[in-house]
C-alpha cells in the first residue's frame, strides 16, 4: 500500500521560510510525477509546483522565484522549499503523486502552513 506523508508545516512570520517534505512508503517516489497543491480556507485546491520523473519543474505564477520543488532519491522524498512567505500562502499543503501512463494517483493527508505576524 502506498502512503504519502507530508511534514514541515507550521506557523511562520511574513518573509520567513519553511521546507515541506513528502515522504513515500511502499513505493519509490522517484517513479512518480509529484505535485504540491494547497487549499486555503473557503477556496479551491490549487496547484503550486510539480516535478517530473526526469526532474523538470513547473510553478504557479504566484510562487515562482520564491518556492523550489526538489527530489531526494536517497531519502525517497520530495521537498518544497518556501521562501519569502506571504500571508496569502497560508493554506493546507498536500502532496500528490501520479504514476505516468497509469491510473495510479495518491494524496497525502496535508500539512498546515500559516503565515502570520
Amino acid at each position: 500500500q502506498v502512503q504519502l506523508v507530508e511534514s514541515g508545516g507550521g506557523l511562520v512570520q511574513p518573509g520567513g521560510s519553511l521546507t515541506l517534505s513528502c515522504s513515500a512508503a511502499g513505493t519509490r517516489i522517484s517513479a512518480f510525477l509529484v505535485g504540491w497543491y494547497r487549499q486555503a480556507q473557503g477556496k479551491q485546491r490549487e496547484l503550486v509546483a510539480t516535478i517530473s520523473t526526469g526532474g523538470d519543474t513547473n510553478y504557479a505564477d504566484s510562487v515562482k522565484d520564491r518556492f523550489t520543488i526538489s527530489r531526494d532519491k536517497v531519502e525517497n522524498a520530495v521537498y518544497l522549499q518556501m521562501n519569502s512567505l506571504k500571508p496569502d500562502d497560508t493554506a493546507m499543503y498536500y502532496c500528490h503523486a501520479e504514476l505516468p501512463e497509469s491510473s495510479f494517483t495518491f494524496w497525502g493527508q496535508g500539512t498546515q502552513v500559516t503565515v502570520s505576524s
